[in-house]
């Protein structure tokens, strides 16, 4: 039997939390699929969230003109990043399929986990100019956002006072995890679960559960492929693809509109 890997990296660990019952859930089923599951609690290992020079073991290459990208891709070439970085990267190798869960704070991850992000996700290691993208370098990993909103469904609406939260995704389905290449599945969204009941808690959880049984074999989210762009000319959309698209009702993604109406869910289901 093939052996599936799952780093489920970052949630808010507080004993009785609903995020820490969700991470629990993800753990014991897909466990029960014969899955390896590792985690990381970055608050519990005091993950450090800022990315500075001491991320290197040893001296920079340049300390009068210090430049992260360009540094850390340096010390992971020479194998000279720090424990804690290499660690997680060790365990986002290995990984098939890759959980955030977190609490959503201000329309965005915890900055524990932005921190995780910043520096974790190494040039180099994680993205390089040639491969990001439909190119990028875990096009072969699929990862997926989990989180809890404090604001009701409706609020997040395209003509909710939030916000349409397919808008509020595209950073961070797209602009991290799709640019580093990751097949990027459908979020879960658990909306607003600290102001239901607790059935209602149950019945999300539940459905997560239920979700987690298919979610290797699920396909992923829809975004306009590198070849579409010109390199030759800013990465601008092809002529071509633009006359293709000219009369259709949408835009391509929720990022790439062309001007029109924005695809409907388009960074919340799959196929559209």
């Amino acid at each position: 039997m093939a052996k599936w890997y799952m780093n489920s990296t970052p949630h808010l660990k507080i004993s009785g939390s609903f995020n820490a019952a969700a991470k629990d859930a993800a753990v014991d089923v897909l466990t029960d699929q014969s899955c390896t599951v590792e985690v990381s609690d970055l608050y519990a290992i005091k993950f450090k969230a800022t990315a500075t020079a001491e991320d290197i073991t040893g001296d920079v290459k340049n300390a009068d003109h210090f430049r992260y990208a360009e540094e850390t891709k340096l010390a992971w070439e020479e194998e000279k990043l720090c424990a804690d970085i290499t660690e997680e990267q060790r365990k986002l190798t290995q990984a098939d399929l890759i959980i955030f869960q977190f609490p959503m704070y201000w329309f965005t991850v915890p900055a524990i986990m932005k921190g995780w992000i910043d520096r974790v996700l190494t040039l180099g290691y994680a993205y390089t100019p040639e491969k990001r993208y439909s190119q990028g370098l875990f096009k072969d990993k699929k990862a997926m956002l989990s989180f809890t909103t404090g604001s009701q469904e409706s609020m997040f609406s395209a003509d909710g006072i939030n916000g349409d939260m397919n808008v509020t995704l595209w950073p961070l389905q797209n602009g991290i995890l799709h640019y580093c290449g990751f097949q990027v599945l459908a979020p879960q969204i658990f909306w607003a679960p600290s102001h239901v009941p607790s059935e209602a808690r149950i019945t999300m959880l539940t459905g997560w559960r239920t979700r987690l049984h298919g979610v290797l074999e699920e396909k992923p989210l829809s975004f306009t492929p590198s070849d579409c762009f010109d390199g030759e000319k800013g990465f601008q959309l092809k002529p071509e693809v633009h006359e293709k698209h000219a009369a259709k009702e949408y835009g391509l993604t929720v990022g790439i509109h062309l001007g029109k109406a924005l695809p409907p869910n388009n960074q919340m289901k799959a196929g559209v």
